[in-house]
């Protein structure tokens, strides 16, 4: 092991021999690993450079040069023994090579030094780039690593239960090391390094390294570099705005080709599927011919049964062994002789049939189907249960032992043991009393399992079968004879029949290919339960009368090396293993010096049909060849659970030429066909044959998906089998069976081939020359990405040759596919180390993601760490992929660290929309948008009528008027009750109350003001009637009233910078006020947040002069302005609207004609009153109409959530109005308690419309909600309803008592995204319900029109609502009086059409649509739908989004998403989720929510941020403030629990 930065060429050739010399003597054991270090180091102290900052000893890279080893350097061959981790030669590892194994060097098991160079070639590419990723934030709180458990296995295999990836590798990690962290590479890396922020979210470059202690001078940052080449004029000016500007720099890297694409409006098909590539390799071979595998031979004395055979060594041979067990310390337990075997059997057969239930009704009869439930540990048992079985005639279904009520896995084998129709599980004493039991010491009822009766088969527990009782024993048939589960790639678990004739023909085949001879001795490491270990080990051996020595995996684990030394001490002939105990073994030799292999004949490897296992064979052969192991003795083998063994390499002759191996390209693997690589040796793959298929059997290679077509002989497909020895049919699923078992090959003319029906095997691969089988790959395995296949065994090969030392728990690492936008994407989930770094593991990831994409050339689409040994686990320790898969796609996961490629991977998007130019003339767009939809887009909503009497023209044409008209003619009249939380009335006022207190007001205002008229005067109150008696008080003094809300006595320093500025901009000359609120404004509290010396006169008005004012002020014409309207937008822009006198009495007639409000009636309010429809409902209607209002403030409502219900139910009301707000409250508060609310008495029979006011899109599902929840309560579904205004006419729409119930259309959102309206059907995909915004008040017209080129649209089109009215604002009161805008919005003509009329632009996306409905008038009813505000919306590749449609998504993606809001920052998507749940479910939602966003909206989500709920500002009107929070986040204001950047 050569140390880094040593230059070779320097070094004298005497020393250089030296330093073979030492290699030599460690490869053949002479010198141990600990003597070898101390020489070399002694040798080479002259030549190395002084460096200190790093201290992990590296493998040399040179020796592995493309040029081959040059003379006297060490060879790749003796220096690939050296382990090559760094915790195998570091200073810690003093305590010997027993340590070792246990940590990171066990990844030398995944050794191939083709895939080694390749990957270091891969990562030299990448470490020029500079990495431009930003690294994720994560709040530290979060996710605390699992303790890892102690008693894990030496080593536990990841990809799949067959312990898939723990065959691969070798000095991967090592070389990978050298070359990310050679000494020059450091230097080089530190000059441009970053030292960046806080450790939270510390951006790295690629190479850097914590152990790094001196940091070189640095002129400029890696940040600075990025930042100072980008364009993007943006101001970064904190973390986040930092860490998207990096990522935008990644983004703006070129992408791989995207495949080419199209999107039409009213195709439902999105994507288009790629067009071929002229360039694709293609198969050019003649069509394969079917492969015979050589004749069963003819044996004279071969048994007519399975049991015939156990029967015949039973009574002739009854001293033989045939089954040696080890104890947990590798030393043999007890040997079960064929006598003891034969009679044990015997006993339990005739138990089964004869005692365990009545003469006339037992429990079991001959074809009843038994589950074996035997722990691995325990292989006599199973061996007697399983041949008492087939002599009781009844079927044995061997399962792993459940360890608990949730095992993974555990539904799937119920599914199992329900579709074999199973009812009885036979167990050893031992494992039951190991199951998992109720507290009544019941077995409990396992996940999915049917009822079972569980037998214990102990010897004890059996009983002598009588004199006369014989076993019946037929000449082998086609019933079957074991049931043998298999798992597909969905984790379904199905079982696979095996029938008698299969089992004795499957025997007779094994024994003619292996040369089984009576009286040999095999050793078997693997799961006789199942699979080759079956086969081998229980079945064949039995039938030849063989010595099986079974090593179960427990003692695997404590000693690795006790199969090898059972071959040495009993001489094996045969071993019966997988590539991990070949690694494991390689791993453990150093301690036995003296163990011979020279007996064995056949070294079986299991899984020799792995693409990988070809180096764990050359290195175990490297390793223990010296030992006596011939190198012909290896024989891989390829078997499937429907197709039981479908090939094996026979055992060659001594001296015979070894097997060629096949070099094979893995682009053109991806393109399933076989090119031999040469030019690229980077993205090889070498595979060894499995040799050639099994006597007596028949084999093709057909097309994997789609009719079983023949391939061509250079075409990658699956092998089909056609002989006597395979699984009959999948038992109980008759359907899955015929598209497996009953296949019949057809030629490319689509012909079959004749009769025979061949099996599918599952397994990728092809014929070589000399018909030897090679394979390549397993069907579940399978990836396809854009129509090219990738194998997931390779994609673990990669990710464990990058250095996964640092990183990776014990190799465990699952690789699978999930179907996100109408493609597969490849998604690796790995254990991480305990001891990993946060930058460590980001550097994995990111180093991971550029070697797959330049070796394999896939994108990947997500990868994960998640804290070691939470990763569903198989009986035998692998990773439960299909669970982890669930896991993933159900937010289960729980990672500590992810990171997603959508933008990298995802590249069958829809082109992004060109807009056409605008410069068409008025006539065309008119005939253009005429042809688009039926009929002009307007409505109108019914005249408003001429008022006849004198008296009444004189009283409605000033507010103030009406009030003091009021008070004379009806002093008595209650005009308004405002409620407390007990729902008592605690104040009223009667129109002379109300009158003779405004009086009062203008008063005081006279006297204490000092002010002017047409002076500005804050009304500073919580809701109520001083309110309005406030407002009606500077009427009479000729002032111009302005609400504001009262800021928050408990949050000031939020709430009262709000309140300032409305005063500031408003340039109000006096506040009225109560005196609780003076003293706040004036405290302490509020100096820390505003200058409290500056405000206007303040003015409290708890204490009144008594004194009448001389005289009432009467404006001179109804256009002077009446009060101003401020409001806060959800953009988050302060806007004040000026109200005329004459546009709030035709505002409040409109709405007297459209509810039908008479001095009779009584409505109830719970709304805010500062601003908008409900401050004119609060304060101006009732003294217009004469009704009377129950006022009840919505924070009383927070205190007593049946306050708003109950007061409708108590005073019988038929009208009233709410906010979305309210209706939430009521929603989630009062949902389960309908049941106390009737036994109260509470019924809202009597409620007629029940009138939501809002300024934005309907909210449907909230009000269907409310309406079904309070259904029981006797509110009509048809009551409820909802209102529109906006800043430029406060009420647009309003559901009166007249019109038509408001209705719902669904329309197409592709369309939408488009400005295009196209009705669908309810539950079409991509539909989204919208409902009507109420009817159009009287005299109210609404257009919709084109916002950029101002020219009205049809019907069919999406665009901006504009409003013409008597009521509408007059305009925008602003600071600097910018007529402009005011004349943009509120005084705009129509391009053509009507260019005389005067509209009001209202800022809102809408549509009209004539409903089948008539109106008041007996006309069809035109309906208005409101779809959102135009400021909101996202452009975002040419399309237009509507951001509650993204967030009614996302809330859907989680359960634990509470709220979420999205915005976009130069282009890039943020979405923000509310986490309800645990804080280590936060980087569950990353993926989930991805993943939503594409699948539904065709978008990809640049940025992720998790946060704490309650975090996303809403405001009074329960709109969520979304522009405030991209100002919080951008300024690193959040707190965020989590921030995922999306590549």
């Amino acid at each position: 092991m050569a140390d880094r930065g040593v230059d070779f060429s320097g070094i004298p050739k005497e020393l250089r021999d030296h330093l073979a010399e030492l290699e030599l003597e460690l490869s053949e054991g002479d010198i141990t690993q600990k003597g070898y270090e101390k020489k070399r180091a002694r040798l080479l102290a002259p030549f190395l450079p002084q460096i200190t900052s790093v201290d992990l000893p590296l493998p040399d890279v040179q020796q592995q040069s493309s040029s081959g080893p040059t003379s006297g350097e060490p060879s790749p061959a003796s220096s690939d023994r050296s382990p090559a981790s760094p915790e195998a030669s570091g200073p810690s590892s003093s305590s010997g090579g027993r340590r070792n194994r246990s940590g990171g060097a066990r990844d030398d098991r995944y050794r191939s030094d083709i895939h080694t160079e390749a990957v270091q070639a891969a990562l030299a590419k990448h470490k020029e780039e500079k990495m431009a990723l930003p690294m994720p934030t994560k709040r530290r709180s979060a996710f605390v690593q699992s303790p890892v458990d102690n008693c894990t296995p030496p080593d536990t295999s990841s990809a799949s239960e067959d312990e898939g990836s723990l065959r691969r590798q070798a000095t991967l990690s090592a070389a990978l090391a050298q070359s990310l962290q050679s000494p020059d590479y450091w230097i080089n890396r530190s000059v441009q390094s970053s030292s960046t922020s806080s450790s939270a979210s510390s951006t790295l470059s690629h190479g850097e390294n914590k152990t790094q202690t001196q940091p070189q001078p640095q002129p400029t940052s890696a940040l600075a570099d990025i930042l100072a080449s980008t364009r993007i004029g943006v101001p970064v000016n904190s973390r986040v705005s930092t860490k998207i500007q990096q990522l935008l720099n990644t983004l703006k890297r070129p992408k791989r080709q995207a495949l080419s694409e199209f999107f039409l409006d009213d195709s439902e098909e999105i994507v288009e599927v790629p067009q071929p590539d002229p360039n694709t390799p293609r198969p050019e071979g003649r069509q394969i011919i079917p492969v015979k595998g050589e004749p069963l031979g003819v044996v004279s004395n071969w048994p007519p049964a399975l049991q015939a055979a156990l029967a015949r060594w039973g009574a002739t041979q009854a001293k033989s062994p045939a089954l040696t067990a080890l104890d947990v310390t590798g030393k043999p337990l007890y040997t079960l002789t064929y006598g003891k075997l034969w009679s044990r059997s015997l006993k339990l057969a005739y138990t089964l049939l004869n005692k365990l239930g009545t003469k006339n009704e037992p429990v079991l009869r001959p074809g009843d189907r038994v589950a074996l439930v035997y722990p691995n540990s325990d292989p006599a048992m199973f061996w007697v249960a399983f041949y008492g079985c087939l002599l009781a005639e009844v079927i044995p279904v061997p399962i792993e032992v459940p360890l608990s009520r949730q095992d993974a896995g555990s539904l799937q084998i119920g599914f199992l043991l329900g579709s074999c129709g199973v009812g009885l599980a036979l167990t050893s004493e031992i494992c039951l009393k190991g199951l998992p039991k109720t507290p009544q010491g019941e077995i409990m009822q396992f996940k999915g399992w049917p009822r079972m009766k569980w037998v214990v088969t102990d010897t004890k527990y059996l009983t002598k079968p009588s004199k006369d009782w014989q076993p019946h024993i037929p000449t082998a048939n086609t019933d079957t004879a074991y049931i043998e589960y298999k798992a597909s790639k969905e984790g379904t678990v199905m079982g696979v029949a095996v029938s008698k004739i299969a089992l004795l023909t499957h025997c007779q085949a094994l024994t003619q290919a292996c040369n089984y001879c009576e009286g040999e001795t095999l050793v078997n490491v693997l799961d006789c339960k199942k699979d080759m270990g079956l086969w081998h080990g229980v079945l064949t051996s039995v039938m030849n009368r063989i010595h099986t020595i079974t090593v179960p995996y427990a003692v695997m684990k404590a000693c690795p090396m006790s199969w090898v030394q059972r071959v040495h001490i009993h001489k094996a002939r045969v071993a019966l293993v997988k590539c991990r105990d070949l690694h494991w073994a390689m791993m453990a030799h150093r301690d036995q010096r003296d163990t011979n292999l020279s007996s064995i004949r056949m070294l079986i490897v299991a899984d020799g049909a792995n693409p990988w296992s070809v180096s764990s064979c050359d290195a175990f052969l490297n390793v223990f060849q010296s030992h006596g192991l011939k190198p012909e003795v290896i024989c891989p083998c390829a078997s499937s659970p429907e197709a039981l063994t479908v090939a094996i390499r026979r055992p060659g002759a001594r001296g015979a030429a070894l097997p060629a191996r096949a070099i094979l390209s893995m682009g053109g693997l991806s393109h399933g066909v076989i090119r031999v690589n040469t030019e690229d040796k980077n993205s090889a793959l070498t595979v060894q044959d499995v040799g050639h298929v099994m006597p007596g059997a028949l084999m093709c290679i057909v097309k994997p998906d789609g009719p079983p077509q023949l391939c061509k002989t250079d075409e990658i497909g699956e092998i089909v089998l056609n002989s006597r020895a395979g699984g009959t049919m999948y038992y109980g699923l008759p359907g899955v069976t015929k598209n497996t078992f009953e296949v019949i090959p057809v030629n490319q003319a689509g012909a079959p081939l004749g009769e025979i029906l061949f099996t599918r095997t599952g397994l990728l691969g092809f014929v070589g020359p000399g018909s030897l089988v090679f394979v390549v790959g397993k069907n579940e395995g399978l990836l396809t990405v854009s129509g090219r296949r990738h194998n997931a065994d390779d994609l673990v090969a990669t990710a464990l040759a990058v250095e996964p030392v640092k990183t990776v728990y014990r190799g465990r690492i699952a690789v699978f596919s999930v179907t996100v936008f109408y493609d597969e994407r490849i998604v690796i989930v790995a254990e991480q180390r305990p001891d990993a770094s946060e930058e460590d593991s980001f550097h994995w990831v990111h180093h991971l993601l550029s070697i797959c994409t330049l070796i394999h050339q896939v994108g990947l689409y997500c990868l994960a760490l998640v804290p070691a040994n939470t990763l569903p686990k198989t009986p035998l320790g692998g990773i439960h992929i299909s669970e982890t898969k669930q896991n993933f796609l159900e937010g289960n996961l729980h990672p500590c660290n992810i990171l997603l490629c959508p933008h990298t991977c995802v590249t069958n998007l829809p082109k992004p929309r060109q807009k056409q130019p605008v410069g068409v003339g008025p006539a065309s767009i008119m005939v253009g948008n005429l042809v688009a939809g039926k009929r002009m887009a307007q409505a109108a909503g019914r005249e408003l009528g001429v008022l006849e009497e004198e008296g009444l023209v004189r009283k409605h044409q000033f507010l103030s008027e009406a009030l003091q008209w009021r008070a004379q003619t009806d002093p008595d009249h209650v005009l308004y009750v405002l409620l407390n939380a007990k729902g008592v009335a605690v104040c009223t006022a009667t129109c002379s109350q109300l009158h003779k207190r405004a009086e009062k007001i203008t008063s005081a205002l006279m006297e204490r003001g000092g002010l002017n008229t047409g002076d500005n005067v804050v009304l500073l109150y919580p809701p109520g009637i001083d309110l309005i008696a406030a407002f009606y008080g500077c009427l009479y003094a000729g002032v111009i009233p302005v609400t504001v809300r009262p800021p928050h006595p408990q949050n000031l320093a939020a709430t009262l910078p709000t309140v300032r500025m409305i005063i500031d901009v408003s340039k109000a000359a006096c506040i009225l006020t109560t005196q609780p609120l003076m003293r706040i404004l004036r405290s302490r509290e509020a100096a820390a947040s505003v200058n409290v010396k500056t405000w206007p006169t303040i003015i409290d008005t708890d204490d009144l002069p008594r004194r009448r004012p001389p005289q009432l002020y009467k404006p001179p014409t109804a256009e002077m302005l009446a009060y101003l309207d401020f409001s806060v937008s959800t953009t988050g822009m302060l806007t004040g609207v000026k109200m005329s006198h004459s546009a709030v009495s035709t505002l409040c007639r409109s709405i007297k004609l459209q509810c039908e409000l008479y001095s009779s009636r009584q409505i109830a309010i719970c709304l805010d009153p500062y601003c908008g429809l409900g401050f004119v409902q609060w304060c101006l209607s009732s003294v217009y109409s004469g009704h009377q209002s129950i006022l009840i403030p919505p924070m009383e409502l927070e205190l007593s959530l049946p306050l708003w219900l109950s007061t409708l139910s108590q005073y019988k009301i038929r009208d009233t109005f709410c906010s979305y707000s309210v209706m939430e409250l009521c929603t989630k508060g009062l949902g389960t308690q309908t049941d106390a609310l009737k036994a109260r008495g509470v019924n809202l029979s009597c409620v007629r419309s029940c009138v939501v006011i809002a300024e934005e899109r309907p909210r449907l599902a909230l009000t269907q909600s409310f309406s079904k929840l309070f259904k029981d309560l006797g509110l009509s579904p048809r009551a409820v309803s909802t209102a529109f205004g906006s800043r430029v006419n406060l009420a647009i729409c309003l559901q009166g008592t007249a019109g038509p119930d408001p209705s719902t259309v669904y329309v197409d959102m592709k369309s939408l995204r488009h400005d295009r309206v196209r009705l669908v059907e309810r539950g079409a995909p991509q539909s989204l319900s919208l409902m009507e915004s109420g009817t159009i008040l009287p005299g109210v017209r609404v257009i919709i029109v084109n916002p950029e080129t101002r020219g009205p649209l049809g019907d069919s089109h999406l665009g901006e609502i504009w409003v013409q009215s008597p009521h509408s604002s007059s305009g925008y009161y602003t600071i600097y009086g910018e007529e402009s805008l005011q004349a943009d919005h509120f005084n705009t003509r129509l391009s053509f059409g009507e260019p005389h009329t005067l509209w009001a632009r209202t800022g809102y996306l809408g549509f009209v649509k004539r409903t089948e409905l008539l109106g008041s008038t007996g006309d069809r009813h035109d309906a208005l739908f409101v779809v959102g505000q135009l400021d909101e919306t996202l452009e975002l590749r040419g399309l237009r989004y509507h951001p509650i449609d993204i967030e009614t998504s996302v809330s859907r993606a989680h359960r634990s998403i509470a709220e979420s809001a999205v915005f976009t920052w130069t282009n890039l998507l943020v979405v923000v989720a509310e986490l309800a749940g645990s804080e280590q479910e936060a980087l569950d939602l990353v993926p989930l929510v991805t993943n939503v966003v594409l699948e539904e909206h065709h978008l990809i989500v640049g940025v992720v941020v998790v946060v704490d709920p309650g975090v996303i500002p809403i405001n009074s009107r329960g709109e969520k403030q979304r522009m405030h929070l991209r100002d919080s986040f951008l300024a690193d204001q959040l707190d965020p629990i989590y921030v995922a950047y999306n590549m």
